[in-house]
């Protein structure tokens, strides 16, 4: 396996430079601050990247305000009080997605997300306990016991709320199976546990977070290089 020194080092070539890379970096986030976000904010970004996942981010960004007011700015309390002829009439409305199954993930997770709370005094706060050195178990645990939050979605949607994660995107796993450091598919549990591990030991090699890692090996491969600053 390689030291991450050297994949930071050609991260840096490929990107222009340290302070280039530097910029491109996602800052660290408190666990305090992931803790104290609201159940309906963790609701509302977990159904985002629900109806994101195989669809136009752009569209769903235009349209999630609409959202914001046809689900009660995702409280989950509220969202469970609506009857299946209401989540209906929200899955066929010309103003929303029409899509059956990702609007009905939202009244599933809400559920989800008001039983969390009430054995842990918060959604947040379940999520930020969770430690960085099983991140990979979350993305299980969200698969699990949510809908439709399995892949990249529930991971993706940890990273939007400033959850430190890695994410198994293309570059990411392009550079596991490249190096040979996967001997499972990457969707079984296995193969998460592994590269769990490999993250777990470049964290200690350099304590730079799991997202920030992860953007490392990114942008050391794939079709992402861009011309030095100076050029």
């Amino acid at each position: 396996m390689e030291r991450f020194s050297t994949i930071y080092a050609r991260a840096c070539e490929r990107k222009g430079g340290p302070d280039a890379l530097s910029e491109l970096l996602p800052a660290r986030v408190l666990s305090a601050q992931v803790s104290g976000i609201s159940d309906g904010r963790y609701l509302s970004a977990l159904s985002r990247q629900v109806f994101q996942s195989g669809f136009v981010w752009r569209v769903v960004t235009q349209k999630w305000p609409q959202y914001e007011q046809a689900f009660f700015e995702f409280e989950p309390q509220k969202v469970v009080l609506l009857s299946p002829e209401q989540l209906q009439l929200r899955a066929s409305d010309p103003a929303l997605i029409r899509h059956q199954k990702k609007t009905q993930a939202i009244y599933d997770n809400a559920i989800m997300v008001l039983e969390t709370s009430a054995e842990y005094g918060s959604f947040g706060q379940f999520i930020s306990d969770w430690p960085s050195d099983d991140i990979t178990g979350l993305w299980l645990w969200l698969k699990q016991h949510g809908s439709r939050l399995g892949g990249n979605t529930g991971p993706y949607a940890l990273r939007a709320l400033g959850k430190d994660t890695f994410l198994a995107t293309r570059d990411v796993v392009g550079y596991f199976t490249a190096h040979g450091l996967l001997d499972a598919a990457i969707t079984s549990k296995k193969g998460l546990a592994q590269m769990q591990q490999v993250f777990n030991d470049w964290q200690q090699q350099t304590g730079y977070s799991l997202a920030q890692l992860s953007k490392i090996v990114a942008y050391s491969v794939g079709e992402n290089q861009v011309q030095a600053r100076a050029e």
